[in-house]
C-alpha cells in the first residue's frame, strides 16, 4: 500500500506527509541551487548578497546559514522596478520567457508587477492544488468564485479551480444581487471569498429573501484577509451558511493559497512544500524564531524553484502563531494562524494592537453589534495615545445604549490591556466590502 492509497483527501500525499526532516534536506539542496541562479540571473541579488560580503553562491551557504542572508521587502521591489522598467532589476528571466504579469493594486500610487514563467505558473498551480483539497474542495464539485480574473493575481485562482477538475461558477464582484441569483439557483458545493465579503453576501441575501443556509455550500474557502480563525466570526459564517469553514492564505509576490486548513480546522497547512521555504522571524531585531508548537512572529518566504522573479528572504509583514502538533488529516506541514500584518499594528503606550484582535472581542457582543467596526487613530502613525477610538456598528434594530459601551470598553481593557473610547453607530453606517475590511482609517488625523 502506497501513501497515496492511504490518504484519500490529500492531493499529493508523497509531498503533504513527508517528514519536516526529510524536507528540509530537500529544500537545502533546492536552496543553493535557487542562490546559483539569482547570481547568475538577478542583478538585483547579484548586488544585494554581494554588498553583505558573499562573493559567490557557494559562499552563501544553505539553509542554516540564512541569519546571515539579508531581508527583502516590499519598498525594495517597488524601488526596484521604478528605476528599471518594465519588471525591475530582481527580474531573473528574460521578456520572451514570460508568460503572465499580474499586478498589486497600487494603493501607494504605482502598481507592482508580477511576473511568472509557464514553470512558476505550473508551479502556483500545484501548490494552490493541495491548498484547496485541504480546504476540502473536491474535483466534483460546483465551485461559485467571488474573484474577478484580473489583473490581480487572485484571479488565478478560477484557473487553479478549473484545473482541479471542478464545475467553476465566475461571478467575480461588483454585482453582488447577481451573485446572490447565481448561488441561490445553482446551489454550489463551495465559494471561496474573503470573510468580510461572505458576511456581506449573507447580509444582502436576507434583505433579497434568500436564505444562505439554504443554497447547499458545503464548505466556505476564506482567504485574503485574517478574520475567519476568529471563533465568533467563524461561528457567525457557519452558521449563515450552514457550511465548514476553511482558511487559505497566500502572498501575491510569492504564490497563491500556500497555506490551506483540513477537515480538523485546526489552523492552515503549509501546502508549498518543494517550491518555497518559509520562516518565521522576530519583526524588530529581525532574528529567526524556531519553529516550535506556540511560536509567534512574522512570516519571512524564500523562492526555491522559481525563474521569473525569485525573492529571497522576503517579509510578508504577516504575523502568525505556529502549530506543530500530529492533526488526524496525516498532513505533516507546519500550521498556522495569521493573528494580524505587523504594518497594520498599532502601538497605544508600549501595547502592541492588532486590529483584527479588537474586532474579535467586539464581535463577542452580537447580536447587540453588527461585527463591523472602524478603528479612527488620532495622530499619524503606528504609535497611538489613548484612548483609541474605536467606531462600533449597531446591529439591525438596536439602539445605542451607554452600558454596552462601557462593556466593549471594560472588554477591550480587560484583553488588550489598552483604553478605547467606543462610539456606537447606527446599523449601515460603515463601509461594505466585497474584498478586504478596512480596519483602521485614518481621516481623522
Amino acid at each position: 500500500m502506497t501513501v497515496a492509497d492511504t490518504y484519500t483527501n490529500i492531493f499529493d500525499p508523497d509531498v503533504e506527509t513527508r517528514s519536516r526532516s526529510r524536507q528540509r534536506v530537500l529544500d537545502d539542496s533546492a536552496f543553493r541551487k535557487q542562490i546559483s541562479y539569482l547570481f547568475d540571473n538577478s542583478r538585483f541579488y547579484k548586488n544585494k548578497l554581494s554588498k553583505a560580503g558573499f562573493t559567490n553562491a557557494k559562499s552563501v551557504g544553505g539553509l542554516d546559514n540564512l541569519n546571515n542572508v539579508p531581508l527583502s521587502t516590499k519598498d525594495e521591489l517597488r524601488k526596484s522596478q521604478a528605476e528599471e522598467g518594465p519588471l525591475g532589476s530582481h527580474c531573473a528571466a528574460p521578456l520572451k520567457d514570460i508568460a503572465r504579469i499580474y499586478s498589486t493594486s497600487g494603493t501607494s500610487g504605482i502598481p507592482m508587477y508580477i511576473p511568472l514563467t509557464q514553470n512558476d505558473l505550473k508551479n502556483w498551480m500545484i501548490t494552490s492544488h493541495r491548498s484547496y483539497t485541504a480546504a476540502g474542495i473536491r474535483n466534483n464539485y460546483r465551485v461559485l468564485t467571488t474573484y474577478n480574473s484580473g489583473p490581480f493575481v487572485a484571479g488565478a485562482v478560477g484557473e487553479s479551480l478549473q484545473s482541479l477538475g471542478v464545475n467553476l461558477i465566475p461571478i467575480g464582484t461588483g454585482n453582488t444581487e447577481r451573485l446572490i441569483r447565481a448561488l441561490n439557483r445553482f446551489q454550489p458545493d463551495a465559494m471561496p471569498g474573503t470573510p468580510s465579503f461572505m458576511l456581506y453576501i449573507a447580509e444582502v441575501a436576507k434583505r433579497l429573501g434568500v436564505d444562505p443556509a439554504e443554497c447547499g455550500l458545503k464548505t466556505l474557502i476564506c482567504g485574503g484577509e485574517p478574520g475567519a480563525a476568529e471563533k465568533t466570526v467563524r461561528s457567525q459564517l457557519e452558521n449563515l451558511y450552514r457550511a465548514k469553514v476553511h482558511e487559505v492564505m497566500g502572498v501575491g509576490d510569492i504564490s497563491i493559497s500556500i497555506w490551506g486548513e483540513s477537515e480538523d480546522q485546526l489552523g492552515m497547512h503549509f501546502c508549498a512544500q518543494d517550491f518555497i521555504h518559509a520562516e518565521l522571524i522576530d519583526p524588530k531585531s529581525e532574528k529567526i524564531i524556531p519553529i516550535e508548537d506556540g511560536a509567534t512572529g512574522e512570516l519571512v518566504y524564500t523562492h526555491l524553484r522559481h525563474e521569473a522573479a525569485p525573492l529571497l528572504r522576503f517579509r510578508s509583514r504577516d504575523h502568525v502563531i505556529v502549530f506543530t502538533e500530529p492533526v488526524a488529516s496525516g498532513r505533516t506541514g507546519i500550521r498556522i494562524r495569521c493573528i494580524g500584518r505587523t504594518d497594520d499594528m498599532l502601538i497605544v503606550r508600549g501595547v502592541n494592537i492588532f486590529p483584527s484582535a479588537v474586532r474579535e472581542i467586539i464581535s463577542d457582543f452580537c447580536p447587540e453589534v453588527s461585527g463591523l467596526i472602524s478603528i479612527r487613530p488620532k495622530e499619524n502613525g503606528v504609535k497611538q495615545s489613548p484612548p483609541l477610538p474605536i467606531l462600533v456598528e449597531l446591529n439591525l434594530g438596536q439602539k445605542e445604549d451607554k452600558s454596552l459601551k462601557v462593556a466593549i470598553e471594560t472588554a477591550i481593557r480587560e484583553k488588550l490591556v489598552f483604553k478605547s473610547n467606543v462610539t456606537l453607530v447606527p446599523y449601515l453606517t460603515l463601509d461594505r466590502s466585497e474584498y478586504k475590511s478596512k480596519l483602521v482609517d485614518y481621516r481623522d488625523t
